[in-house]
């Protein structure tokens, strides 16, 4: 197909649901450094360049698609979250957004913590040579050998999510003879403004310890029983993708809240208290999400006002960024295979890539932003659905975007803001390996997480 215009699908947004692009941007080469990691940029050939490195010769050299991860632009982040909170508080990095050998070294070197929620992810910690003091250990449904390694490898933390879990870990850590530092995790009744499938702390949900009815003051009681167990702070969640502030506010007042009565029933003080993290970033351009020295200014005061007026001492804060330190480092680049122009509707751009390397879309209904990075373009703006190869109509990357009319087959896109939950929740589906993970810096690219092959695939199917 030549780069031409294509004959067909509307030019602008006049068929766009409300909350969607309504206008196409003003420059469709433009890269908004909100949604981009910091050392992305276009070249004087119009092509985009990540760490020194063009995107051309990255899908050469490493094929499509391929998640894309910016080195300098993570330990920046991580650095800006460490430095934002000092040394008065904990910064633990929530594995479950992405993990490899070399993310956990990147966090062990910049001075952060780590949580995971699985016995892989555990492994992935201690292989990567994170000390176990500075692990947490989440989860809602730990298995019995999970706990044990999680104990004898010495885990700073495990964040009790029940009261059979309780006794669980405190019967391991028992015949260990140690005993093990936890936190309870505790619903507040706090429905974060998020998607249903991700808000956390309202009651109607899997996840901790209802405050609601003394659910969580007799979790406490039970804990502080229990020989195998050292009860050091309460844990709360509220949700994710999170830029308004006031559900921490009303959050931290019920958690010092119960921390003032478990101060009144047993004359102790609880040292930690967790706030969980869910803090948003920018997948396009509407999204303004916040600096990590303005939560760490407002989280510290709203802990320490509600501290002040109950007259408790004001414990150690820990959170638990993840998305907000990954996201924005890595984009997912694809080649496009068709551009397909329906009438009066739309065009649909087909991807080698999809829902197996990113189920948000579907899954969440997420928005993304997408651009031409191969080359600059000055084509007229051309309304398209970014969609992938999957054998399913809901297989769909990017819901409504906007890209030069002469987009063509063989141009690379890529998808910015796709650093979480995009390799750590990607499948298999349509027996489609999964695409590797690419570490570029100062130049230089290196493969972290390999490209799947069909071997892989048949290594596993034993029939």
């Amino acid at each position: 197909m030549s780069r031409s215009a294509h004959p067909a699908g509307p030019r602008y947004a006049d068929v766009l649901p409300e909350g969607h692009y309504t206008a196409p941007p003003a420059d469709l080469n433009a890269l908004d450094p909100k949604v981009w990691a910091q050392t992305v940029g276009r070249g004087e050939d119009g092509a985009v360049r990540v760490g020194g490195v063009d995107v051309k010769a990255l899908a050469e050299q490493f094929g499509t698609p391929a998640y894309v991860l910016d080195e300098a632009d993570f330990r920046e982040r991580a650095r800006a979250w460490r430095g934002a909170f000092g040394q008065d508080a904990d910064v633990f990095y929530a594995g479950k957004a992405f993990l490899s050998r070399a993310v956990v070294r990147w966090l062990y070197e910049e001075g952060l913590n780590l949580d995971v929620c699985s016995g892989g992810e555990l492994t992935t910690a201690l292989s990567g040579g994170m000390p176990a003091e500075r692990i947490a250990f989440h989860g809602n449904n730990k298995s019995t050998e999970e706990i044990t390694r999680a104990v004898e490898s010495g885990v700073g933390r495990i964040v009790l999510d029940s009261f059979q879990e309780m006794v669980r870990v405190a019967h391991i850590a028992s015949s260990l003879g140690k005993r093990q530092r936890v936190l309870i995790r505790v619903t507040v009744g706090v429905e974060a403004h998020t998607h249903e499938f991700i808000a956390t702390a309202h009651e109607d949900q899997k996840f901790g310890i209802p405050l609601a009815g003394g659910q969580a003051a007799e979790a406490v009681r039970r804990a502080l029983r229990l020989d195998g167990l050292e009860l050091v702070g309460i844990h709360s969640h509220i949700g994710s993708q999170i830029f308004d502030m006031s559900g921490f506010e009303v959050a931290a007042h019920r958690v010092v809240g119960l921390l003032k009565d478990i101060r009144d029933e047993h004359s102790v003080e609880l040292p930690e208290i967790d706030l969980g993290g869910g803090l948003g970033i920018a997948y396009t351009s509407d999204d303004d999400p916040r600096e990590p020295h303005e939560i760490a200014k407002a989280l510290t005061e709203i802990v320490g006002r509600e501290c002040e007026a109950a007259r408790l001492r004001t414990p150690r804060i820990s959170v638990e960024p993840g998305r907000a330190i990954v996201g924005p480092t890595a984009f997912t680049l694809y080649e496009v295979g068709t551009v397909k122009p329906l009438d009066g509707l739309r065009t649909y751009v087909s991807v080698d890539g999809g829902m197996s390397d990113n189920i948000r879309t579907a899954l969440y209904d997420a928005d993304y932003s997408v651009a031409l990075v191969s080359r600059s373009s000055d084509a007229e703006p051309l309304l398209v659905r970014v969609v992938g190869k999957h054998c399913e109509s809901g297989d769909i990357v990017v819901r409504d975007a906007f890209l030069p009319a002469d987009l063509a087959p063989g141009d690379l896109l890529a998808v910015p803001a796709t650093g979480a939950y995009c390799r750590s929740m990607a499948s298999n589906y349509n027996h489609v390996p999964r695409p590797p993970v690419v570490a570029v810096n100062d130049g230089e690219a290196r493969v972290i997480v390999r490209r799947e092959t069909e071997e892989d695939l048949l290594r596993l199917d034993v029939g």
